[in-house]
């Protein structure tokens, strides 16, 4: 496949699902906080809201830092 038709049909996909950009932005920005902040303990409220934003940043499965 060439390169030069991946651009025109991404900026079509963009152009055609407006709300593209808005899951982009809120993969971008779960991603950045997760990347920022350190893993809270288990256990504690703020556990249960980066849970969260790890799904949202996609971090599932072997993407998901353990720590070890």
């Amino acid at each position: 496949m060439d390169i030069t038709l991946l651009i025109p049909t991404a900026i079509e996909l963009i152009k055609s699902y407006p709300w593209f950009g808005v899951v982009a932005s809120v993969i971008t920005l779960a991603s950045a906080i997760v990347a920022l902040t350190p893993t809270p303990k288990a256990g504690t409220p703020l556990s249960f809201a980066y849970k969260l934003i790890e799904v949202l940043a996609l971090n599932i499965g072997k993407a998901k830092q353990t720590g070890k």
